[in-house]
């Protein structure tokens, strides 16, 4: 079930499970080349034939042959009531977005090839193309073709500027970021194995990294900030927590994470103010051991959080990199802390 650093995880979409060649996917090469660079068929049924209507569209008056496309895509519109939105920026084509709410959920993309175009593009292979990439969750729904383009759905969105693509968060990696059928297999694992090692439940602050902990050198005290993860949570997993966060958060190094002399002079002192006296040698292997595996939780736990917030945060921190990091140190110290045994 580990997913070793040196075996990441695949999560691309192109990323094909069944290995069967696939006829379709030619992609315009010859024969051989296909073969000897392996073309493998996607895990899905097989694809509906698009169809294709009979319909010419004016490239200097588009309106009309796009109404006549609509009554067939979407008949309960009512014609009177669509609305549409010339895009400009095509230099190849000529683009018109269709619909009848204001939000455009439901829109359907009108393009019109350009004037002799097939000389220098192979349109049924960009068809097949189409298909391909939508079977792979890469492209938006090929609704149609006709005589001199093809309809398609609209893809909400931004599209990008110069200014847009030198952002890091938007040319940071993902193929690192597990699959969901992988993290479900992940999570199912931490509850099982987690919930049998007996770590008491008590109340934790759930995010201590070094800026939630306040020292007053004056007096000698130490106080923590900002409680709105804090809640009921097992005690080992506070811990473990807060020995991940010694990596830090803007340059995370877990080079910084405490090595085990440090971890067990930190837990003798914590058992001691616990208890009231000095812990047993055993204690502090048995909480040793607790922590470090627990700390697989807190890795898994920011590894979600921060995939939420790469897709609603405004806050400018790569998030996605974040993530990353997160899942490939859980899976990097997943073995070592496996080998890990439990004090009777």
């Amino acid at each position: 079930m580990a997913v070793p650093p040196s075996a990441p995880v695949p999560c691309s979409p192109f990323y094909l499970r069944r290995q069967a060649l696939c006829p379709q996917c030619s992609w315009g090469m010859e024969e051989k080349a296909a073969a000897s660079v392996g073309c493998w068929e996607p895990p899905e049924p097989p694809r509906a034939a698009v169809p294709c209507f009979g319909v010419t569209v004016d490239q200097d008056d588009i309106l009309p042959g796009a109404l006549r496309l609509i009554r067939e895509l979407r008949p309960h519109w009512k014609p009177e009531q669509v609305r549409t939105k010339r895009f400009k920026d095509g230099i190849t084509n000529k683009l018109v977005a269709c619909y009848v709410e204001e939000d455009m959920r439901d829109c359907v993309l009108v393009r019109v090839y350009g004037e002799r175009t097939e000389l220098l593009v192979d349109r049924e292979n960009e068809v097949r193309n189409f298909q391909l990439l939508r079977a792979h969750g890469c492209a938006p729904k090929l609704y149609c073709t006709f005589q001199n383009g093809l309809c398609y759905e609209y893809m909400q969105g931004v599209a990008l500027g110069p200014q847009h693509i030198r952002e890091p968060k938007l040319f940071s990696l993902s193929a690192d970021v597990p699959k969901v059928e992988v993290l479900g297999q992940e999570l199912a694992w931490l509850k099982e194995h987690l919930s049998q090692l007996e770590s008491p439940v008590v109340f934790c602050h759930n995010d201590l990294l070094c800026k939630n902990i306040i020292y007053d050198s004056t007096k000698g005290h130490v106080r923590f900030i900002d409680y709105e993860y804090a809640g009921y949570n097992y005690q080992a997993f506070d811990i473990g927590n807060h020995f991940n966060e010694f990596a830090g958060v803007n340059e995370v190094d877990y080079c910084r994470y405490p090595d085990r002399e440090i971890q067990l002079q930190w837990l003798r002192y914590y058992l001691e103010a616990q208890k009231g006296t000095a812990p047993t040698p055993r204690e502090v292997e048995r909480l040793y051991a607790q922590v470090n595996k627990f700390a697989l939780a807190s890795h898994f736990f920011w590894g979600l959080w921060a995939l939420i917030q790469n897709q609603y945060s405004t806050i400018s921190f790569d998030f996605l990199r974040y993530a990353v990091i997160r899942f490939s140190q859980y899976f990097k110290v997943k073995p070592q802390v496996l080998a890990l045994e439990m004090p009777k």
